[in-house]
């Protein structure tokens, strides 16, 4: 069993920034990857960003490659997500994820794990 919960949402204004956090605890494999995803009320939910638990391969959506940093602090079992450059279009709840064996890190169903979710506001 791994518990997730996630901290750093709230409201910006266009162009600024916040990190979002991730405290993982419980059962870990080898394999594992951390993962966000975002989701708009209406919407499937969206893969962001994700990393390995082991080692530094990373994974961005297109959307935020660029203005979104994914890392990891391995002592304090905690997964970051930094986000600059923020546009409205980046309204969502934020999501952590974990999966512990995944064939593919894009899709939600891989995920085995979630937090209860974080709201980003962006203000034009």
């Amino acid at each position: 069993q791994v518990q997730l919960v996630e901290s750093g949402g709230g409201l910006v204004q266009a162009g600024g920034s916040l990190r979002l956090s991730c405290a993982a605890s419980g059962r870990a494999s080898s394999r594992q990857v951390m993962g966000w995803f975002r989701q708009v009320p209406g919407k499937e939910r969206e893969f962001v960003a994700a990393i390995a638990w082991t080692g530094s391969t990373t994974y961005y959506a297109e959307s935020v490659k660029g203005r979104f940093t994914i890392s990891r602090d391995s002592a304090k079992n905690t997964v970051h997500l930094q986000m600059n450059s923020l546009k409205p279009e980046d309204t969502a709840v934020y999501y952590c994820a974990a999966a512990l064996d995944p064939l593919t890190v894009l899709l939600a169903t891989q995920y085995d794990y979630w937090g209860q979710g974080t709201q980003v506001t962006v203000s034009s």
